[in-house]
């Protein structure tokens, strides 16, 4: 039996110091438990909440694939559009500065996503046509202003004392280059289009460049400008030895159908010094095949092929440009041109690439209407020279 027990049994009393004492530590046990109690629930509260922000950092987190693919939102709701024609998320989509990809033309279809656009502009740029060494610019207008001044302001020395001259005003051409719709139109099958397997916009971009690219180089280089980009050909040539401003210089081989290594030599120094050192040669195959045979008086070759794989030939040290829309080497045709295409020739387009989808007109096909606006011209008739197999 316990002291206090005892105490209790026998009738007596416990001291005010005991009572006190056994208060006090009965006081601390209660508070220790009660603070032990507190500690784990602020634990479990600190672990729920540390759990909380975790989950919201991950939702808030870009996904790797989105991180790079701003245009992501459009590019989900232009695939739906172009396999069901479904365009609610396409109407959806706010327009804003920073992304122009988005917006809605009732009459001229949509937009394509950027990710589809820019693989169509890869693919035209890669291809061998004009466009791949000419000046391209990208305008928001229906046509592009190229200032050309090809004459030099004069000038003169002066002394201390001596009176100035005047000098001569220059004289500056305005070439106006009108952009005209290019268009193509692949069709697929709606079956074709309900296979989610099926990569359609790959298969929409391919297609489109494909048609985009062939009537590009045959524009740029014998276009009539009517409804179409102006070609280089499409322009008066003259002997060079009588040239003006406003047509194109040729130099004669002096052999009809034919070339010779002293003709080729001749066209290179026709152009002038400050257009050479971005000169580039443009001929189709077959007339390539006849030049790489030629050889100057010590028996080398004047052609070379590149070194590296993604090197162009070269002729007379400057890179060939293979463009099969020029003309074969025949009698009196301007088969080779030489020249900075860079300065003498620009490509104006507009940046946006335009699908309307049509499943009407060719049942049970889908057809998507793409268009583009683009235009061309020469831009300097002093930067370009024209090899003609003539006599004169």
């Amino acid at each position: 039996m316990s002291k206090t027990d005892a105490q209790a049994a026998g009738g007596t009393a416990m001291s005010p110091a005991e009572d006190v004492r056994q208060a006090v530590t009965g006081f601390v046990n209660d508070f220790k438990s009660f603070q032990s109690e507190i500690d784990t629930k602020l634990q479990q509260t600190e672990e729920r909440l540390t759990m909380l922000d975790r989950k919201s950092t991950f939702s808030q987190r870009t996904p790797l694939g989105a991180a790079v693919d701003a245009g992501a939102p459009h590019q989900k709701a232009f695939n739906s559009y172009l396999r069901t024609g479904d365009d609610d998320g396409l109407r959806g989509l706010e327009m804003d500065v920073k992304s122009l990809s988005t917006a809605v033309n009732s009459d001229g279809g949509y937009l394509v996503d950027p990710q589809t656009s820019d693989t169509v502009k890869s693919v035209l740029n890669s291809t061998a046509s004009i466009r791949s060494i000419a000046a391209v610019v990208n305008v928001e207008a229906t046509s592009f202003d190229v200032l050309v001044d090809h004459t030099d302001v004069g000038a003169g020395w002066a002394t201390e004392t001596s009176d100035t001259i005047e000098t001569d005003t220059p004289q500056v051409d305005r070439i106006t280059i009108p952009l005209h719709e290019l268009s193509a139109l692949p069709k697929a099958s709606q079956r074709l289009l309900d296979d989610s397997a099926f990569d359609i916009e790959s298969w929409l971009a391919g297609r489109i460049a494909d048609k985009f690219a062939r009537a590009e180089a045959a524009a740029f280089i014998n276009g009539n400008g009517v409804d179409k980009p102006r070609g280089l050909l499409n322009h008066a040539s003259v002997d060079n030895d009588v040239w003006t401003w406003g047509n194109l210089g040729y130099v004669p081989t002096g052999d009809n159908g034919n070339v010779t290594a002293e003709s080729v030599v001749d066209l290179v120094y026709a152009l002038g010094a400050q257009y050479r050192a971005n000169a580039t040669f443009v001929m189709n195959s077959k007339t390539a095949g006849l030049v790489r045979k030629l050889k100057d008086n010590d028996g080398r070759f004047l052609w070379a092929d590149g070194l590296a794989a993604a090197e162009p030939a070269r002729l007379l040290g400057y890179p060939v440009l293979i463009a099969e829309d020029m003309p074969d080497a025949t009698t009196d045709a301007t088969a080779i041109a030489f020249g900075d295409f860079a300065a003498g020739y620009t490509v104006a387009e507009r940046p946006d690439l335009r699908v309307l989808r049509d499943p009407f007109s060719a049942k049970p096909h889908v057809l998507f209407y793409a268009t583009k606006r683009i235009g061309g011209d020469v831009s300097d008739f002093a930067a370009i020279k024209l090899l003609k197999f003539a006599t004169a």
